[in-house]
């Protein structure tokens, strides 16, 4: 599937996501501020060729929570309203400026973290860095999260090499009507 192709509709969806959402985003950014005074959540991941770059979410746990995988989070790490944030998505509304920096793509593997040795590794194997991190991809609607490296790495390397106009598109509507999951935390 042709690069740019993909590029010129990120950057599309995301401008019209971020128009058509900006009621939401303010009202999300007002409660967050009220709640923690930071409704950004600020984290280094793993980009395109392995370049770190800076993710941004909506805060849905405390701000003391250290920098982990999700699914080694403590569950009383989330805040009351993060759980809503994660369950309707909502929190993933800031990454949508990442796509239009163009650090991420809507599509493609979730951006691990540089501390996740494990999954670097599995990517670096599979060439999954050769591509731009995305928002949701074939992982997330399989609900694959990055509890188990070495199955996503290998979902990841599948996506981008079955990726076609008709997948894109494919995972975000599966997205967008609730199939994807994101990582969870264990209980």
């Amino acid at each position: 599937m042709n690069s740019t192709i993909l590029r010129g509709f990120d950057i599309v969806i995301s401008l019209l996501g971020l128009l058509l959402t900006t009621p939401v985003i303010v009202l999300i950014m007002l409660i967050g501020l009220f709640n923690t005074g930071s409704p950004i959540y600020r984290q280094e991941r793993l980009g395109l060729n392995q370049v770190p770059f800076i993710l941004f979410k909506f805060r849905t746990m405390t701000p003391d929570t250290k920098s982990v995988p999700t699914h080694l989070a403590s569950p009383g790490a989330i805040m009351p309203f993060g759980y809503f944030l994660r369950s309707t998505k909502l929190d993933e509304l800031p990454q949508l400026y990442n796509v239009l920096k163009g650090e991420m793509s809507l599509v493609g593997p979730r951006p691990g973290l540089p501390n996740q040795i494990e999954l670097t590794n599995a990517r670096q194997k599979l060439k999954v860095f050769s591509v731009r991190p995305g928002i949701t991809g074939l992982a997330q609607v399989q609900r694959i999260d990055m509890s188990t490296p070495h199955l996503l790495a290998k979902t990841d390397a599948r996506m981008i090499a079955e990726m076609s106009l008709y997948n894109y598109f494919f995972y975000l509507f599966l997205t967008f009507v609730g199939k994807g999951i994101g990582d969870s935390i264990n209980s």
